[in-house]
């Protein structure tokens, strides 16, 4: 495949889902504000921007002053701001546009569709009494068309640049809210352990629709340490960095039996998937939460950019 190709693939998929992920985001910050008074709900917010990694940007437009209007606007629809939403859905209309003779019809046509009908959901402001349904659209778009994408198209080169786009965006959103909450959402080292601490973790649970699969699995008990363990290593779970991982490791594996040789890429994936496979939620904390995330965020990131120079992406 031409390195443009592999690149408007890589990239379209990388937008899809990480629309999908912020319009969660916004609605576990959305559920937890809910329950807050006016103070703790800002803070609730400014976390969500903080994950997002849009704190100085919405700053920069809207001053100090965190209000939930505000940041839902900002993120899903703001002009101004080059990572919102649309912003999102735009450009993977302009890549899937870009390589529509290496997609489906029903692929296309199912992402065609997803950003004309955001535009026209969010061409007027949100306000909160419609924010659910907003959201609910983005996920039932992103839904349609990874159902496209999964009953049409040819198992090929092109499916695996796919996947390798979903998973390396997924796996970044996953570790990048684990590490958020754990510095962020907290008010003081007293709340750990308590009441506002749970609900806190099960939101987090919320934010990668993996709560009522927690459950499932662990009797509805809440636990802070299970619910790392099962966000990072259970490969059961399909957003967790280590289902991320193995399914990189599918996608790679495919690449180098079709091309004919390995790159650096598939050295760095399985450095890092082998890690995940060797560790424990134990060694984990010991070595510090944060200080693994911030590892395992530079591996991805690496991962990535070293996937866009093996197969000579363009810009």
């Amino acid at each position: 495949m031409l390195g443009r190709s592999a690149n408007g693939i890589f990239w379209l998929f990388r937008y899809l889902e990480r629309a999908e992920n912020t319009v969660r985001l916004i609605e576990a910050g959305f559920r937890m504000a809910l329950t807050r008074d006016s103070g703790a709900a800002s803070e609730e917010w400014r976390s969500v921007l903080i994950t997002l990694g849009l704190h100085r940007a919405y700053a920069a437009r809207h001053g100090v002053d965190v209000t939930g209007p505000h940041v839902f606007n900002f993120v899903l629809r703001d002009r101004d701001n080059p990572a919102s939403v649309m912003a999102m859905i735009e450009a993977a209309r302009t890549n899937a546009r870009m390589v529509r003779t290496g997609i489906t019809r029903e692929v296309w046509e199912a992402v065609n569709e997803s950003w004309m009908k955001l535009r026209e959901i969010l061409a007027r402001p949100v306000t909160e009494t419609r924010l659910r349904d907003v959201l609910d659209a983005v996920r039932r778009q992103a839904t349609q068309v990874r159902g496209a994408i999964e009953s049409t198209m040819l198992r090929n080169d092109i499916y695996h640049f796919a996947g390798i786009g979903t998973f390396v965006e997924r796996a970044d959103n996953t570790a990048r809210i684990l590490d958020v909450k754990y510095y962020v959402l907290l008010p003081s080292l007293s709340a750990v352990g308590s009441s506002l601490d749970n609900v806190q973790w099960e939101n987090v649970l919320r934010s990668v629709a993996g709560e009522r699969a927690y459950r499932w699995l662990n009797a509805g008990q809440m636990d802070p340490r299970g619910i790392a363990s099962f966000l990072i290593l259970d490969e059961r779970f399909p957003r967790s960095l280590a289902f991320c991982y193995a399914q990189l490791q599918t996608n790679l594996a495919f690449l180098a039996r079709e091309y004919g040789f390995a790159t650096e890429a598939h050295a760095i994936h399985q450095s890092g998937h082998e890690g995940l496979a060797t560790l424990t939620i134990e060694t984990i904390f010991e070595q510090g939460l944060h200080q693994f995330i911030g590892e395992f965020l530079a591996c991805n990131n690496r991962l990535a950019q070293q996937i866009q120079r093996d197969y000579r992406f363009v810009e």
